[in-house]
């Protein structure tokens, strides 16, 4: 069931939405839905959204941040590296948690959270 105002999808400009695809597919198994060589729509099973041709920009330019989940940030790191992903900020504490930041093949920027002592 949908919620009133709430966030219902998310669309990020991507060089290669092809390259952002075959990224979060391998590492995060998100399953996708390709609208031509422009788009591709994404489902990660809790939100849904896309990736159409574009020139990404990363927080520090002032885009929003994005932020997943894992139980286990070593592995996800590790995982996000092994796939081309670019490390930008390692994994580091923070108030409630902790959390890495990465740059996606296509070029946005995303980051990882956990609780403080889950690895």
């Amino acid at each position: 069931m949908k919620r009133e105002r709430g966030i219902d999808y998310v669309e990020f400009a991507s060089r290669d939405p092809a390259a952002s695809r075959r990224f979060f597919e391998q590492v995060f198994g998100w399953t996708f839905e390709d609208y031509g060589p422009d788009y591709t729509a994404f489902d990660d099973g809790l939100l849904q959204g896309g990736f159409f041709r574009g020139t990404p920009v990363t927080s520090e330019a002032g885009a929003p941040l994005l932020v997943l989940y894992a139980a286990q940030l070593a592995p996800a790191q590790a995982e996000v590296e092994a796939r081309d992903g670019n490390v930008v900020k390692p994994i580091f504490t923070f108030p409630g948690g902790r959390r890495f930041q990465f740059i996606e093949p296509g070029g946005n920027e995303l980051a990882v959270w956990s609780e403080r002592d889950s690895d």
